[in-house]
């Protein structure tokens, strides 16, 4: 072997390729043990640095003994000689823009991989190479130290990008420039690029387009000051008072650089924020050891020394797509699950299941991987998802479009999408499972395991699906069932309730009382006689009256609640409830339905007329059957039922009375409206003027099978013909006169069943425990109606008692706060704090299966928050990367350092646990 000196630089024409891999090896030896901060390293396109390597190892390739494919390499050449490099060529790692622009020759692409796109060289490597092959660009980096103690070194493979916005002149400038220069240096190239004298210049951090902080300590380096990869910094531009021009504020309006729905919250600056915003090498030793001395290939995934040990990777953010924060919060805390970023890094397409049925054939699955992998990748530069949200709305259409969603349901949607896409088992058998008989549970959960093992194999179910014990017991035979489910997750709840609290508006028959509203607290499981009878007893219902309980929804009666039996589970939150108190019903009455009209108009139809709409809502009284229904009838029961709302002053104006008192006033109103109703309408006394106006605005709708309309008589004493199970409902459109007659506004806006006031946070002073709603979650129950077992042995459905208990734990351990109620058109949030622990959560009391060896102990990794009300809400998430043991928050494309105190908050909705590694072995799956 040729000795090749050091100080060498001839030209790689007179060295053969033993030489050359000798020379290279010694100055790569050399530069690997002398690393330092503030040394150069320089990219090299991984594919040139893989072409060299086989050009300088062939002597061993061609001659190794140990396998054939490398032997085989060399004969396909058809000589013993491979060809040698042509000149360095970096074009494949930079824009294509770069090539024409100098000024920005070093700006590489953002998705770049060390080890896949390329290689990073010691600066006495890359020179010497250089000036054997020539070419470029030149791609230089520089040695920064990194790490939570400041003493682990990494290179800058991608130093912050800012944006630099110059007020009130409104130029704008994009800079390169690393996180270790000082906010001295930044204010320099700043006032150096906008030809500005620098005593008259400030500068701001304007994440967000808000003056987030003044940059004032000129020493603190911009790592410190917590600058983001792509953020705008305001230059501010002082007038010689020293005070912002008087410009400034309607220049940023102006060029839209304030963002005025902004909702950034500004950091104390006490509190320290750390940014990672940068991007370096990971570590791979340079060579790989042969069995002979001096006569080492070279390995083409060389790196260099230099190392960041965790903080290479991981801490890339997602774009804000629109509304995106929900699916960008579930996203980084799976890409951040270790279990799932081996496998997505490794080569797991050999495991898609292309023809499941169920999947979604292999798609979502790449999609994800292919995005997890970017996040992984060196570099800050956030990531834009359009791609996998694209996948996203094609398999599940409900998250289409920019609109806001829940992030559970989103979470659900991937474990269970990307199940079914890497399901191990092509054909699933099918398989009858048995109920227990009496069996032990250990035989039974074991057996219910395996049968669903056989049919569901995946990543997913190795790290995320658990088993939990459901025991069934009939009311009425005591009979017992036993199963073992999957789960993928536990949603706990936040509320113990086992009442409900529900309004209803009540309605009086009297002619004198307004509407009133009454709240009763019925049992979650109860039914409608059990609403019936607390409303019986809270209005003090008297023995010759009943009440019609009605669903009110858009203005119309939609449902009677006649059946006792209807359960409450069917009453929404958001609903809106009336009760009618009425005489009592018999086969000669006839129910009477007073529906009020009146015209409007939608948004968007001006061109249209306005048409009739319903409004307020319906009023309900009885007929008798033996007496004829004419249409003086019908109107002296409609002035009877709007008697309540009837204005005091019109009821003077009417009858010349304004000396007379309230009473004496309501007195006779109540004692004409009884006499109309003995005469049955046809009294020929002179008429109100509100009876004019609404006999001239009545019609008239009969509700037998054919829904027939008739219109009513001219003549107030002809009789209507009332088929034997006919409703009537009556119309009256409402007029302008009727309105400064009749104060009809309590008519409107009924509340809700369950009206939510203002959210308050629970005082940490009285936390709610996650032990407590793992105990609320697991504890005896009844069914609600909607859901009644099948009992085999009564051969009927009965609402049986149900108890679960976990019997086996996942690796990774899912939790979800149930903080939404959701109902028809709504979602309520609950901001209940639940004090849920960090390190060792203890499982093990809430197992049933005994026989475990080991205590379940998890630990808490990853949780996503929910800020707000659920319209104009935000997900974030907060993740630990476990190689560094810090607390990151992830809010989009927006990355800080956060104290481990500060993980707790009223905001926590699903949180990540993984089992303690010490513990691994107490599994029994």
């Amino acid at each position: 072997m040729a000795e090749v000196s050091m100080g060498s630089s001839g030209s790689s024409t007179d060295l053969s390729p033993e030489e050359e891999r000798v020379f290279i090896k010694e100055i790569a030896t050399a530069a690997e043990s002398n690393s330092k901060e503030g040394d150069t390293f320089y990219l090299i396109t991984q594919r040139w640095w893989h072409e060299w390597i086989e050009y300088v190892n062939q002597d061993q390739l061609c001659n190794t003994n140990d396998g054939s494919s490398l032997s085989e390499h060399c004969d396909s050449a058809g000589s013993s000689t491979l060809k040698k490099p042509s000149m360095i060529d970096n074009s494949d790692l930079i824009y294509d823009s770069a090539l024409d622009d100098p000024s920005n020759a070093g700006e590489i692409i953002d998705t770049l991989q060390e080890g896949r796109d390329y290689v990073l060289l010691p600066q006495e490597l890359w020179n010497q190479l250089h000036s054997w092959y020539g070419g470029g660009p030149t791609l230089a980096r520089r040695v920064i130290s990194s790490g939570l103690s400041q003493t682990e070194l990494a290179v800058e493979v991608y130093p912050l990008r800012l944006q630099l916005l110059l007020v009130p002149k409104n130029d704008q400038s994009a800079i390169r420039i690393s996180k270790k220069e000082t906010i001295r240096e930044l204010h320099r190239r700043a006032c150096e690029i906008f030809e500005l004298n620098s005593d008259h210049v400030r500068i701001w951090d304007y994440y967000g387009h808000q003056k987030y902080s003044l940059m004032g300590d000129l020493d603190k380096t911009l790592d410190d000051a917590n600058l983001q990869m792509d953020q705008d910094i305001l230059v501010e531009v002082l007038d010689m008072n020293g005070t912002a021009s008087n410009a400034h504020n309607q220049s940023l309006h102006e060029n839209g650089l304030v963002d005025e729905d902004s909702t950034s919250v500004l950091i104390d600056p006490s509190k320290s924020s750390l940014t990672v915003a940068g991007g370096f090498s990971s570590n791979r030793n340079a060579f790989r050891s042969g069995s002979v001395e001096g006569s080492q290939s070279f390995d083409s995934t060389y790196t260099t020394g230099v190392t960041t040990r965790g903080s290479t990777a991981g801490l890339t953010g997602l774009l804000n797509l629109g509304n995106t924060c929900f699916m960008n919060s579930a996203i980084q805390c799976l890409v951040h699950t270790p279990e799932f970023a081996s496998y997505f890094q490794d080569d797991y397409h050999q495991e898609i299941n292309w023809q499941n049925p169920l999947g979604m054939v292999g798609e979502l699955a790449l999609a994800f991987g292919d995005l997890l992998r970017k996040l992984w990748a060196p570099g800050r530069t956030p990531i834009a998802p359009r791609p996998f949200k694209v996948k996203l709305a094609r398999f599940a259409p409900q998250f289409s479009g920019y609109n806001q969603h829940d992030s559970q349901e989103l979470l659900a949607f991937l474990l269970d999408g990307l199940h079914e896409d890497l399901n191990r088992v092509k054909h699933k058998p099918y398989i009858n499972s048995r109920d227990a008989d009496g069996r032990p549970d250990e035989e039974v959960a074991d057996e219910f395991w395996a049968n669903h093992i056989a049919r569901n194999d995946s990543i997913i179910v190795d790290v995320c699906q658990g088993q939990y014990k459901s025991t069934l017991v009939c009311p009425i035979c005591n009979k017992v069932s036993v199963t073992f489910d999957p789960f993928m997750y536990l949603s706990l709840p936040l509320q113990f309730n086992t009442t409900r609290a529900i309004t209803v508006t009540v309605f009086s028959c009297d002619k004198t009382t307004l509407p009133s509203t009454i709240t009763v607290n019925i049992s979650k499981q109860g039914r409608c006689r059990d609403l019936m009878h607390a409303l019986t007893n809270a209005c003090s219902l008297k023995q010759s009256e009943e009440l019609k309980l009605a669903e009110i929804r858009n203005n119309l009666i939609h449902r009677l609640f006649e059946d006792p039996l209807i359960p409450l589970s069917t009453i929404k939150d958001d609903d809106h409830l009336a009760a009618y108190k009425l005489s009592k019903s018999s086969e000669n009455t006839v129910l009477l339905k007073l529906v009020l009209r009146r015209r409007e108009q939608k948004a968007g139809e001006r061109e249209n007329p306005a048409q009739l709409r319903p409004y307020g809502t319906p009023l309900l009284s009885l007929a008798s059957r033996e007496n004829a229904l004419t249409k003086g009838k019908i109107q002296c029961i409609v002035e009877n039922m709007l008697t309540p709302f009837r204005r005091e002053d019109s009821i003077v104006s009417e009858r010349g009375k304004s000396d007379s008192s309230v009473p004496e006033r309501r007195s006779a109103r109540l004692n004409n409206s009884e006499d109309d109703d003995k005469n049955g309408g046809s009294r020929k006394a002179k008429k109100s003027s509100s009876s004019e106006v609404i006999g001239s605005k009545l019609s008239v709708q009969l509700n037998d099978e054919n829904n027939r309309t008739v219109k009513l008589p001219d003549n107030e004493a002809e009789a209507i013909k009332l088929l034997s199970s006919a409703t009537v409902t009556i119309y009256l459109d409402w007029a302008t006169e009727l309105s400064g007659m009749y104060d009809t506004t309590c008519l409107e806006g009924l509340p809700e069943v369950l009206k939510y006031g203002p959210a308050t946070k629970k005082a940490r002073s009285e936390p709610l425990s996650l032990y407590a709603c793992l105990e609320a979650f697991l504890r005896e129950e009844p069914l609600v109606p909607d859901e009644m077992w099948f009992c085999p042995q009564c051969n009927e459905r009965r609402q049986a008692s149900k108890k679960l208990d976990l019997w086996r734990l996942p690796e990774v351990l899912v939790i979800h706060l149930k903080r939404f109620s959701y109902s028809r058109s709504m979602k309520h949030k609950l901001e209940t704090f639940v004090n849920f622990p960090i390190h060792d959560l203890d499982l093990t009391k809430y197992v049933a299966n005994k026989n475990l060896s080991q205590p379940q102990l998890y630990e808490l990794y990853a949780l996503t928050n929910h800020y707000g009300g659920m319209g104009s809400g935000h997900y974030t998430a907060y993740i630990k990367l476990l190689e560094e043991n810090r607390w990151y928050n992830f809010d989009d494309s927006h990355i800080s350092h956060i104290n481990e105190d500060d993980v707790k908050s009223g905001a926590a909705y699903v949180l990540f646990y993984r089992r303690k590694s010490d513990d691994a072995g107490g599994n029994t799956k």
